[in-house]
């Protein structure tokens, strides 16, 4: 009988040893990587992400209607100045991206301009009306006649964001 308290409590003791170091293992491995990235929306990873260039180019064999779930870097161009309900996101120099949040659900912080982003979601080609053009271009800030200028609609390479890493 003594020897099954000796043997249960040496066996206690070895385990609870090797779950404390465990626990000590992961809390050192979250200090030594500290939080590069704020978080919106759904909560995404930056491993295996596109570049902007390698998403142009999947951009470019998509048609209008057809949808691809994917996950890119680029740096924010332009921000809604009102509520940073949608960005523009530069895929070369004369290409860009219009991002919406997933169900209005997130927005980015309007001094968001320029910092680096990874965008998880899915990526759609559609025709843009010139009434939603103009509605967007007021939202920047552009002027009456800036606005005016719009009076096509525009073949646009859109993505519904549902989670955004923006690089601190």
């Amino acid at each position: 009988m003594k020897l099954a308290v000796k043997l249960c409590a040496i066996a206690l003791f070895v385990f609870t040893a090797c779950k404390e170091t465990k626990k000590n293992d992961i809390k050192e491995e979250t200090k030594k990587q500290p939080l590069a990235y704020a978080t919106f929306g759904d909560e995404i990873s930056d491993n295996n992400a596109l570049s902007k260039e390698q998403m142009l180019a999947k951009f470019e064999t998509m048609n209008v209607g057809d949808t691809v779930n994917v996950k890119f870097v680029s740096s924010i161009k332009e921000v809604c100045s009102k509520k940073g309900c949608w960005m523009k996101l530069p895929l070369a120099e004369e290409t860009e991206t219009m991002v919406r949040f997933k169900d209005y659900g997130f927005f980015m912080p309007l001094d968001s301009q320029g910092k680096e982003v990874i965008v998880a979601g899915k990526a759609f080609v559609k025709i843009t009306p010139v009434d939603e053009l103009q509605h967007y271009a007021e939202d920047a800030g552009k002027s009456k006649e800036e606005i005016a200028k719009i009076t096509e609609p525009k073949k646009e390479f859109a993505f519904e964001a549902n989670g955004v890493l923006m690089k601190k």
